[in-house]
């Protein structure tokens, strides 16, 4: 399978985030477009969605999954990116490196299970890769078991585990990858890569 990927620019990649969301049902708050462009603008970042022919309407094609990831640096002065960076100063050098934090993703229900989340993922390490960055961070809940098994096949190590007072599900997962040609040698899906209009 081919899949098809679309790369975005800011302004209309948050829109269209804004837009994918509503068909989550499992993210209690959304984000909204801008607080994606907020979070984004004045670093280097990457959006990323995949698209898809609908099931009953073949010719019509759909937003399926989608990725973003942004520069994480040592310094940060958005407080949330702050506490991050000090959550991860014991398990994540910064001080030469280039660390590339995967912020929001996901794939729609009806599509999961058919790779286009890896392709995304494949994807976005080749962009990072590209360009500089020496490793991924992802953070996720222990209740989301999918993405964990997804993140455990997409070669991601937990390089932290944070555990919940009272709610183990709650509890906060960190994984990594660190980047190189070996990554791009494992990459499994055929990717057409376009830029958005």
């Amino acid at each position: 399978m081919d899949y098809l990927i679309k790369r975005y620019e800011l302004e209309p990649g948050a829109l269209e985030i804004q837009y994918i969301e509503e068909f989550f049902g499992e993210f209690p708050r959304r984000k909204t477009a801008a607080e994606i462009v907020d979070r984004l603008r004045d670093r280097q970042y990457s959006i990323l969605m995949a698209e898809a022919p609908l099931g009953d309407e073949p010719t019509v094609i759909v937003p399926v999954s989608f990725k973003v990831g942004h520069e994480l640096r040592a310094v940060e002065t958005d407080p949330n990116l702050a506490d991050l960076v000090n959550r991860l100063h014991d398990c994540v050098g910064f001080d030469g490196r280039r660390v590339l934090y995967s912020w929001l993703g996901g794939t729609r229900r009806d599509w999961r299970g058919q790779g286009h989340f890896r392709a995304l993922t494949e994807e976005q390490e080749a962009w990072a890769l590209e360009d500089g960055f020496d490793e991924i961070v992802v953070k996720t809940k222990n209740k989301f078991y999918g993405m964990r098994g997804t993140l455990d096949h997409l070669g991601f190590d937990v390089i932290k585990f944070e555990r919940h007072p009272t709610d183990n599900g709650e509890s906060k997962v960190y994984l990594s990858k660190r980047l190189g040609r070996h990554v791009l040698a494992g990459h499994r899906s055929r990717r057409t890569v376009v830029e958005a209009g």
